[in-house]
């Protein structure tokens, strides 16, 4: 009777670990699905820039200011963040331009530093609002249209 007892008993335990490892793939797929739709909700990094200014009074290339950053696409709007940073510290304002269109028409904002500067969740622009471009240009001087780069696709 104590070998029919170790024999329920082994049989008892190779079938739960065999139900074991046939559930492990299941919830491997589910965590996997569940990680893929945290990701598309918090959306897909897509970076961009550096964008500089340009190069004035002897500066090089090093010297100059310059903002890089990424988009992401988040409950059907599109967020730009990113760094404005003034790398010679002249006591000079570096300012970033940005410029998007949408169905409203173009608009344009600016903002300065002497230091640097982060930017988190600018815009919330939509694609059903007509948005279809988004442009950033880098300015450094005694005022925003000093030493300004070209513009430069962000989207």
């Amino acid at each position: 009777m104590s070998k029919a007892r170790t024999l329920l008993a082994a049989t008892a335990l190779t079938g739960a670990l065999a139900a074991g490892l046939a559930a492990a793939p299941a919830q491997a797929s589910t965590a996997g699905t569940a990680t893929a739709a945290s990701q598309e909700a918090q959306g897909s990094k897509h970076f961009f820039g550096p964008y500089h200014s340009k190069f004035g009074g002897g500066e090089g290339f090093g010297k100059r200011s310059y903002f890089k950053g990424y988009w992401i696409k988040q409950g059907g709007r599109y967020w730009f963040h990113g760094d404005l940073f003034d790398r010679d510290r002249d006591r000079e304002y570096s300012y970033v331009w940005f410029r998007w269109h949408d169905k409203f028409g173009t608009h344009t904002k600016y903002y300065k530093t002497f230091g640097g500067r982060h930017f988190t969740k600018f815009g919330g622009f939509k694609k059903s609002n007509g948005f279809d471009d988004f442009k950033i240009r880098v300015c450094e001087g005694d005022n925003r249209f000093d030493d300004c780069g070209g513009w430069g696709d962000a989207f």
